[in-house]
């Protein structure tokens, strides 16, 4: 392996930072809804009267390199329903007046760079502001990046960009190479300036620019359409250091200055936790008032003596001012002219003891907890254990007399608070799944009569829903919503005389994460083919992983692939097409809703005849019976006038049907006799059907329009008149039904408020219709679209075909220059499918699909964009178009990247239609792609989500079915010639990256194996268990000696008290039949405090029998202090169906004490290789008992990984980087080749297998990956005893587990001069991280590598990156200030790569002549790379 490709498959979902900001829409953008109820009252009864909900900002999340931005869609409640709040709190489903409220995606983006603290400028002003804010994002070392969203593009622009690295700012870091934090960045809550802290103790101050407060700037922005948003106009650096600050914890900026106010948690003297008896008050806070013009900052208060452990300030929000210091033990309240403070467990100790501090009626330890403000006074706390508590601030108007906290629910082990506008809060969390979470408060007079309890629900209570099984992730179910009230006071004895408010809370929506992968195996799923072949025996493998934390703990289970769960198959050899109609007669027309009604034929067309189904409950033919065409084959069949009548089109005529029989014929070709005797011959090539339109576009390049007349149920054809003279063929078209209550496209005509308003006033029966249109591309590559059936063009682009990032109306302006360029270039392209679609969603907008015929597809979103032109163009186009139709000039689209998708094959002259959109498939709505490579594109939240089908090879046709017997479910058809009729898994989530099914643990998952002949998981499970802490000190005694323990100054009641100990078990879990939930078979416990580290499935060789035995090998340790000595056991257990008995699935074959912590077992040619400890043990199996053979003291500390390959060791340790061995059988000795001689903490190995060559991967705590190889024949490596470097690349992410998976030979290999290429014999390696990402590193040839290289450097300029970051310093390898010499850059970047698929073609084609290549082959290069790859 000397060169390599690095590709991100699943990108990370555990999310690190959150945020709300009006980003995408200004706070001015919010109209009153209703007018508020006045509630003063205390005594009316609370849930009637109804929160306003006011203007709700977007969301904006980061995942390592990910970033998010969402908008937060609240559905209200009819205006009718009211006053029924209080009874339909019970299910959860109501709250103030919101019936639901979801998170729809406005953009994503993967940068290049992980995103270390992120924050959002405030555009400033009140609720009527029209300003927007701004996200600051901040990247490792001292980077900083301000992003603002721009309306034209639809997405995020850089503002500004801010550096602190480089030579000339190296005096910042005083010398030092590594520090412990990154940057960490806060903002003034007015948005006048912002800090970031960088190099621990260099602030930086943004001064925000203070334009646009006047009114009439505001007037101004306005009218020129274009949005303010809040901008950073300059920097400047204040040294702590020379205001005597040592370190700093943390900083924030305060509320109710007319300056902004920024405080500082720093300490004075260092302590650490020896020494915490004597010397425990050592932090302070400084509040330094900032200057931005005169670049002062004075100090204006300061308070001292706040506890060493003291790690979080939270600034109060206004009226009431000041900030609150959050420690470990005790929460402190500060301003300038008061302080009080509130103990929350035995461990807080005031300055002096002889002041007692009040202490809350519960203890919590509050050390890495996240906080949000929920109003002015409330604060939610979220602590390590997953439990929200909320903090009161007792204020009479002046000052804050004590602190009250109360607990809520339990939920999600948090990363991140975001109080998301008034009434919702959003928990992020990179453990366990995010939640966007409503809140309501009231005053609970009437409630307190409900009674305390201790016991605190989970915030999704414990029955889920049906409804929500199908909807939410299994996370959320496993803990969240019944939706059941929940009240929280505050400590029992003061509820007399404090009118503490009660809280309730409805989780809204949750977002998938699979992180952090701390292991995965990969096994077989359960419906697996057997006799698979090629790239659909990948689909027949799954992803196994441990994943999350605690009781987020869970087994992910994920696919790359989709896989239909088969009811029936039936060969049918030659088909061509399949459709699904409904027939409405007048019996069953009222019986049932239109949602669920039953197809009632299945049209299948062959190559020369046609077969009709009928689909009741069984599929029996009736095609004698029928009136349907059935000499010939079908283009296209769909219903009409309201699914009551059929239309089936074949290549000369159409047939209108109304159940069995025909109600009229149809032939083309006489129509038009007198346009000349060419087009008798013109045959129908695709179809599309709107009720009542039918599209037809002909051979001879013409389209046709059959317009059905709803009263008389009969339908005419008509050429429209656009076409009748012109002679531009068209190479593809298609209907669009802008349909529902609000049609979307008429808001981007100019004179939208008229259309939309003068409609609902007259006929409320037109509006229900929607309207259709016409999109038609050219042979030419130009994109019109008509409206039907004036055919008035009122959208056009002029280079469709070329997939520019942004379409605009030629209209608007757009040059026709660069239309006439490639023309000559590229002739053969065209345009030869396109779709259009809008999916059900109350805000959601179209989507444009269009196929090239090299299998590219292009995929545009729909936008509004009021360009300030626009509204100039008004009059001009009055006079000079004198037409109907106003043009749709706000209209615009952006680019989706679809770079997750392997390309067709060109499509070899297959006339069938490939796109199918469906609007239910087992509750998902999207497109379905057939042809060589298929695929599911699903939408979710108004985000694409591109799933492939692997598992039958090329599709020819497909439908939706929706009868008795397959509940809305599909059919497709394979190139073999068999039709399959299926059902989507339901468990499975799809909305993630690759679908996904979780199974709760409620515990946290360590380390999972597959037992492949069973097809059986162990897996290493801990379960945090309460003890009482005399238990757990008697079980710290050395055994051997039998020391008592010395508990005199323990006293009695401290002996009581519980302690958390992590319980320690090996789950054995096995897949149900039906991909339901998953059972756990048997349960292997450990004993007190031992801790199962590893689990592997060995083959061990019996010395006795003679045979191999196939058994599951535990290693454990006992962690009990550092008194003792460690210990740990090795526990070989063999798995034994026994039908009558299922318990005594696993019996134990064999134990062994041995010194040393095993934390590591492989099986060596029938041997069994032990890490126990300092030294490597390898043992030989007798059946009875393990013999040492061999052994080798050679990791210095400790063994994170062991592979083997034939009689080769790769082991891996925590500090010593890797070491590499080889066993020798006849004199029976384990031999030391290699090792690496710099000191990598290493986090996993494995070795990485290129035809005849073997190198070794390695992963480390900087993020990254290194691959070394052996080679003793080089004089660098001193003879052989050094290993290496082969290549070194930074990923960005922990990574936990390397896999070697076979690469699969891809259609270009096979074509290769020399057969006997070692081509066939390469490996991958797919590596999964705790941030919940999945990528591979694959081997390359060289050639290949040179050209892909060139490009990526071509690439570096070429693309505008989001955030200014560079990719090429984002992918150096991170030494953290070690001496590292630096390796050769042998790895290429895909993530960078896939870029060139998003250029504009002209683009592409410039840059691979540029870089001496075709783009043709670069893209079979990406195209070899991703089929090479496409594992599970």
């Amino acid at each position: 392996m000397s060169y390599a490709a690095h590709k991100m498959m699943h990108w990370p979902t555990g999310i690190e930072n959150c945020a709300a900001g009006f980003i995408t829409h200004s706070r001015a953008d919010f109209a009153p809804r209703l007018p508020p109820v006045q509630s003063d009252d205390l005594d009316s009864d609370w849930p009637a009267a109804r929160r306003e909900i006011g203007p709700v900002p977007n969301l904006v999340v980061t995942a390592a390199n990910v970033l998010e931005v969402y908008v937060v869609r609240v559905q209200e409640q009819e205006a009718g329903r009211g006053y029924k709040a209080s009874t339909e709190l019970r299910r959860g489903g109501l709250m103030d007046g919101v019936a639901g409220a979801s998170l729809e995606l406005v953009c994503h983006y993967r940068l290049h760079g992980n995103v270390k603290t992120m924050a959002v400028l405030s555009g400033g002003g009140g609720d009527g502001s029209k300003r927007r804010d701004a996200i600051i994002l901040t990247f490792e070392d001292a980077k900083i990046s301000v992003l603002e969203f721009d309306d034209s593009i639809h997405g995020l622009r850089t503002s500004s960009m801010h550096c602190f690295e480089g030579p000339e700012w190296l005096h910042l870091r005083r010398g030092r190479e590594s520090f412990a934090r990154g940057p960490s960045v806060k903002v003034d809550p007015q948005g006048r300036c912002g800090g970031v802290l960088v190099f621990d103790l260099q602030l930086i101050i943004l001064k925000a620019a203070q334009g646009g407060y006047g009114l009439v700037g505001d007037d101004d922005g306005f009218v020129s359409g274009a949005a303010i948003s809040a901008r950073v106009e300059s920097s400047y650096i204040i040294s702590l250091r020379e205001m005597d600050m040592k370190h700093i914890k943390d900083f924030t900026f305060v509320h109710g200055y007319i300056e902004p106010v920024l405080v500082i948690l720093h300490e004075r003297e260092l302590t650490w936790a020896g020494r915490v008896s004597w010397k425990h008050h050592t932090c302070m806070i400084s509040a330094l008032s900032i200057s931005t013009t005169l670049k002062q900052h004075p100090l204006i208060w300061s308070a001292i003596n706040l506890p060493h452990d003291a790690y979080k300030l939270l600034a109060v929000p206004s009226p009431i001012g000041g900030v609150l210091v959050i420690s470990a033990n005790s929460i402190h309240y500060h301003s300038q002219s008061t302080s009080c403070a509130l103990a929350l467990n035995s461990y807080a100790v005031s300055v002096d003891s002889s002041r007692e501090m009040p202490r809350c009626s519960f203890t919590v330890e509050l050390d890495a907890a996240n906080a949000s403000w929920l109003s002015n006074d409330v604060v939610l706390l979220s602590t390590k254990t997953g439990e929200l508590l909320l903090l009161t601030l007792v204020y009479d108007g002046r000052v804050v007399h004590r602190l009250e906290i109360s607990k809520a629910k339990a939920s999600v082990l948090t990363s991140g608070i975001a109080t998301v506008g008034n009434s919702l809060f959003f928990l992020g969390s990179r453990l366990g799944d995010s939640l966007l979470v409503q809140f309501t408060s009231g005053v609970g007079v009437s409630m307190l009569s409900a009674g305390l309890k201790d016991e605190v629900g989970d915030i999704e209570g414990d029955a889920p829903l049906a409804k929500r099984l199908r909807m939410s992730s299994s996370d959320a179910l496993q803990d969240m919503i019944s939706g059941e009230e929940l009240s929280l006071y505050g400590s029992a004895q003061n509820n007399a005389d404090s009118a503490q408010r009660s809280f309730s809370f409805a989780v809204r929506d949750s977002l998938v994460n699979v992180g952090p992968l701390k292991d995965f195996s990969y096994g077989l799923r359960i419906n697996a083919d057997a006799n698979a072949t090629g790239i659909a025996k990948q689909s027949n493998y799954e992803l196994v992983c441990c994943s999350g934390h605690g009781k987020n703990g869970a087994l992910c289970v994920l696919r790359q692939s989709i896989r239909p769960e088969m009811i029936t198959e039936v060969a049918i050899p030659g088909c061509k097409g399949i459709w699904t109609v409904y027939h409405k007669n007048a019996r069953s027309h009222n019986a049932e809703s239109s949602e669920d009604e039953y197809h009632a034929f299945l049209i299948i067309s062959l190559e020369a005849r046609t077969m009709v189904l009928e689909t009741a409950d069984h599929l029996s033919e009736v095609t004698d019976k029928v009136d349907y065409f059935l000499q010939g084959r079908t283009i296209a069949a769909g219903n009409l006038f309201g699914r009551r009548h059929v239309v089936q089109i074949y290549e000369r005529g159409a047939r209108i049907l109304e159940g069995y029989y025909m109600t009229q014929d149809l032939s083309f070709g006489a129509s038009n006799s007198e346009s000349g005797s060419g087009s008798e011959s013109a045959t129908v090539l695709s179809v599309s059907i709107v009720d009542p339109y039918v599209l037809l576009r002909m051979s001879d390049g013409g389209i046709r329009l059959l317009v059905g007349d709803p009263s008389s149920c009969t339908v005419s054809i008509s050429i429209p008149a656009a076409f009748e003279s012109s002679r531009k063929s068209v190479s593809a078209c298609t209907l669009y039904h802008d349909e529902g209550p609000e049609p979307w496209l008429r808001k981007s005509s100019t004179d939208a408020w008229l259309s939309t308003g003068v409609d609902e006033a007259i006929d409320g029966v037109q509006l229900d219709q929607g309207d259709v249109y016409c999109i038609v591309c050219y042979e030419s590559g130009s994109l019109e679209i008509f409206d039907v059936p004036n055919f008035n063009t009122v959208f056009s682009v002029g280079n469709f075909i070329s997939g520019k990032p942004h379409l605009v109306d030629t209209y608007m302006g757009e040059s026709l220059v660069d239309s006439q360029k490639i023309k000559t270039e590229n002739k053969n392209m065209r345009i030869v499918e396109l779709t259009m679609q809008r999916w059900s969603g109350q805000h959601s907008r179209p989507f444009l699909f269009g196929i090239l015929d090299d299998g590219m597809i292009l995929c545009y979103h729909a936008y509004l964009y009021e360009s300030p032109e626009s509204t100039l163009r008004t009059e001009d186009s009055a006079s000079s178009q004198n037409t109907t139709a106003s043009r749709l000039r706000n209209l615009r689209f952006v680019c989706v990247p679809m770079d997750t998708y392997a390309r067709n094959n060109s499509s070899n002259g297959t006339s069938g239609q490939r796109m199918t959109v469906f609007k239910n498939i087992a509750g998902n709505q999207g497109l379905f792609l057939a042809g060589s490579r298929p695929a599911w594109l699903m939408v979710f939240r108004g985000r694409l989500r591109v799933h492939p089908q692997l598992c039958d090879g090329s599709i020819v046709a497909f439908t939706v079915l929706h009868n008795v017997n397959c509940n809305h479910g599909l059919i497709y058809v394979t190139s073999e010639g068999v039709m399959k009729i299926c059902q989507l898994p339901s468990i499975t989530s799809y909305d993630n990256h690759w679908p996904v099914q979780k199974i709760p643990l409620k515990g946290t998952p360590h380390q999972v194996t597959y037992f492949a002949e069973k097809n059986l998981y162990p897996l290493i499970v801990s379960v945090p268990v309460q003890k009482p802490l005399n238990q757990v000190l008697s079980s710290l005694v050395d055994q051997e000696f039998g020391h008592q323990v010395e508990n005199h100054n323990l006293s009695p009641e401290e002996l009581h008290r519980t302690y958390t100990v992590d319980e320690f078990e090996v789950r054995i879990m096995e897949p149900e039949k039906s991909g339901g939930p998953w059972q756990t078979r048997a349960t292997i416990p450990m004993q007190t405090s031992e801790n199962a580290l590893t689990v592997r499935v060995v083959t061990l060789f019996n010395t006795t029998t003679k045979e191999n035995e196939t058994l599951i090998a535990i290693g454990t340790a006992y962690v009990q202090g550092e008194d003792v000595a460690g210990r740990g056991r090795v526990l070989l257990f063999s798995a034994e169906n026994n039908a009558d008995n299922p318990q005594n699935l696993v019996s134990e074959v064999f134990s062994k004490e041995l010194k040393g912590a095993i934390s590591a077992l492989a099986s060596l040619q029938g041997h069994l290789l032990i890490a126990s400890g300092p030294k490597i043990i390898l043992h030989k199996w007798t059946g009875s008992d393990l013999t040492g053979v061999a052994f080798f003291d050679v990791p210095p500390l400790y063994v994170v990984s062991l592979n083997i390959v034939k009689n080769f060791i790769l082991l891996g340790d925590i500090h010593k980087s890797i070491y590499f061995l080889s066993w020798k059988e006849q004199g029976a000795q384990l031999n030391l080749l290699a090792k690496d001689f710099g000191n990598l903490d290493c986090f996993a190995t494995e070795f990485l297998i290129d035809g005849s060559t073997l190198s070794l991967a390695v992963a480390d705590a900087q993020k990254n990956i290194q691959i070394l190889y052996y080679a003793p024949k080089i004089s660098e490596s001193w003879r052989g005893q050094k290993l290496l470097t082969r290549a070194e690349f930074h990923v960005g992410a922990h990574v936990t587990k390397f896999l070697r998976l076979q690469m699969l030979s891809t259609s270009s290999d096979q074509t290769a001069k020399n057969p006997g290429s070692d081509k066939t014999n390469r490996y991958a390696l797919l590596f999964g991280t705790l941030d919940g990402s999945i990528g591979c590193i694959a081997p390359l040839e060289e050639l290949t590598f040179r050209r892909l290289q060139s490009l990526q450097n071509k690439l570096v300029d070429v693309v505008p990156h989001v955030a200014g970051l560079n990719p090429k310093s984002f992918r150096q390898f991170r030494s953290n200030g070690k001496a590292h010499r630096p390796g050769p850059d042998s790895i290429v970047d895909c993530e960078l790569l896939f870029h060139y698929e998003m250029l504009p073609l002209e683009e592409q084609l410039e840059i691979a002549q540029q870089i001496g290549t075709t783009r043709l082959q670069i893209l079979s290069n990406l195209d070899d790379l991703s089929l090479g790859t496409s594992f599970l």
